[in-house]
C-alpha cells in the first residue's frame, strides 16, 4: 500500500531563521579576521529587539550591532510597519569570553590532535531520489520558498509579499519507496494589509497556484515535473490572514529549525544545531562530514539510500563510533557494518581533518543559514568584510564543500568497483 511523507521549510524571514542568519553572520566576520576563532553565538529576536549571547575566543573585535542590523536589512525587514526593522531595532550584546574549561579540550599543541568541541552524535543522509541526493519533499519545500523570496524582491508579479513564510510538501510514495505524485502543498506567506480579507485570500491563493508553483515546476527535471497535477490539495494561508509576522509575530531563536536545516525528517538527527557555531563544534562540522560521506557513497553506487552516524566525546580526537544504515539498498554482498569499517579507512573523521578537508575555517556560513545546509551547490565566491575601524578584507571562499562529489573515485576503489 502506498504511503505519504511530508517535509516543511521556512523562509529567510521566519523569526528563527532571522536569528540563525545573524548568528552565522557573526561567525563569518570572526573567521574572516581570525580563522582560528572559537565562537558559540545565540540570537533572540522579538518585537523591535535583538539579543546576542554566547562565548568567543578570538583575536579580532567586531561591531556586532552593525552586523546584526545589516543582516536584518538584507533579509528585507526595512519598514517600520513590520514592527521589526534593521535600522531601528535595539541590539543588546551579552557575548563574553569562551570558558577555558571548554577550550582546553579543543586546542592542542598539534593541530591534528584537536579534540572534539563537544560530545554528541551527528547524522548524514543521502538518497538517489533527487539529483542533489536530498529527500524530495524537503527539496521542493525549499524551492517553493526560494522562488517566493525571488518574487518578493522582484516586486513585479506579486507586490504585497512580506519576508516571513513557510511551506510544506506531502508526497505519495509507492511500496518500493518511489515518489508517485504530489499530494498536498501548504504555503503560508506574510503579506501587506488588504481592505477586504476575502478578496485578499482569494488573490493570494490564485497568485501562489498560478504564478509561484509554475515557476518552481519549470526549474525541475522532467521526471519530477510529472509528479505535479491538478489533483494537488493546496492550503494557502489557511488561517485566512498573515499580516503580523516575523519577529513581531513570533519570537525567533538560533537553532530551532534543525530538521528544516537537514533532511526534513528523513534519516536522523542528533539534536545539535549548526548556526552560530565555529567548526570546532562537531555538531556542525561532523554533520557536514557525514553528509559528505553519505552523498559520495550513493553517487558511487554503493547504495540508493544511506544514513551515516558518527559520535564524539568532548576533547577526544577520534570519534567514539561510526554507524551505517543502507536500508537494504546496497546491491553488493556486504553488510552495513563492513561498509562502516571501510568508511573509516576512506574518510578521516578527526575534527581537525574534517576542518581541513572541507575548508571549514573560511567565512562560509551566512549562506547556510536559510533554505537548508544540505543539498546546496558548491561554488567559489568573493566576499568582503569590514572591521569596526573601516579596514576591509576581501576573500575568495568555497561554499558548501560538503556537497562536492570529490570522493566518488576513492569510494569505488575501496569497494573494488
Amino acid at each position: 500500500m502506498s504511503y505519504l511523507f511530508t517535509s516543511e521549510s521556512v523562509s529567510e524571514g521566519h523569526p528563527d531563521k532571522v536569528a540563525d542568519q545573524i548568528s552565522d553572520a557573526l561567525i563569518d566576520h570572526f573567521l574572516a579576521f581570525d580563522s582560528e576563532s572559537k565562537v558559540a553565538c545565540e540570537t533572540l529576536v522579538t518585537t523591535g529587539q535583538v539579543v546576542l549571547a554566547g562565548e568567543v575566543k578570538s583575536n579580532t573585535y567586531l561591531d556586532v550591532q552593525k552586523i546584526a542590523r545589516d543582516t536584518i536589512n538584507k533579509i528585507g525587514y526595512t519598514k517600520s510597519e513590520y514592527m521589526f526593522d534593521g535600522n531601528s531595532c535595539g541590539v543588546f550584546s551579552a557575548i563574553h569570553e569562551q570558558s577555558e574549561d571548554i577550550n582546553r579540550g579543543v586546542d592542542r599543541a598539534s593541530k591534528e590532535e584537536q579534540g572534539a568541541g563537544d560530545q554528541g552524535m551527528m547524522f548524514g543522509y543521502a538518497t538517489s531520489e533527487t539529483e542533489n541526493y536530498m529527500p524530495l519533499a524537503l527539496d521542493l519545500s525549499h524551492r517553493i520558498l526560494k522562488e517566493l523570496a525571488d518574487l518578493r524582491r522582484e516586486n513585479k508579479d506579486i507586490t504585497y509579499l512580506r519576508p516571513d513564510s513557510k511551506s510544506q510538501v506531502t508526497i505519495e510514495y509507492s511500496d518500493d519507496n518511489v515518489p508517485q505524485r504530489i499530494d498536498a502543498i501548504v504555503v503560508s506567506t506574510q503579506h501587506d494589509d488588504f481592505d477586504e480579507d476575502e478578496i485578499m485570500l482569494a488573490k493570494i491563493r490564485k497568485d501562489i497556484v498560478d504564478i509561484l508553483i509554475p515557476r518552481v515546476v519549470a526549474k525541475l527535471p522532467e521526471h519530477i515535473q510529472v509528479l505535479f497535477n491538478d489533483q494537488i490539495t493546496y492550503h494557502i494561508n489557511p488561517t485566512g490572514k498573515f499580516v503580523i509576522g516575523g519577529p513581531h509575530g513570533d519570537t525567533g531563536l538560533t537553532g530551532r529549525k534543525i530538521i528544516v536545516d537537514t533532511y526534513g525528517g528523513k534519516g536522523g538527527h542528533g539534536g545539535g544545531a549548526f548556526s552560530g557555531k565555529d567548526p570546532s563544534k562537531v555538531d556542525r562540522s561532523a554533520a557536514y562530514a557525514t553528509r559528505h560521506i553519505a552523498k559520495n557513497m550513493v553517487a558511487a553506487g554503493i547504495c540508493d539510500e544511506i544514513l551515516v552516524q558518527v559520535s564524539y566525546a568532548i576533547g577526544v580526537v577520534e570519534p567514539t563510533s561510526i554507524y551505517v544504515d543502507t536500508y537494504g539498498t546496497c546491491p553488493f554482498n556486504i553488510t552495513d557494518g563492513e561498509i562502516a569499517s571501510k568508511i573509516k579507512g576512506i574518510f578521516d573523521m578527526r575534527p581537525a581533518a574534517i576542518e581541513e578537508r572541507l575548508k571549514l575555517r573560511q567565512p562560509i556560513y551566512s549562506e547556510t543559514a536559510a533554505y537548508g545546509h544540505m543539498g546546496r551547490t558548491p561554488e567559489m565566491v568573493t566576499k568582503t568584510f569590514e572591521q569596526p575601524n573601516g579596514e576591509p578584507i576581501t576573500l575568495d571562499v568555497e561554499l558548501f564543500t560538503w556537497e562536492k562529489l570529490d570522493y566518488v573515485d576513492k569510494v569505488k576503489k575501496a569497494f573494488d568497483l
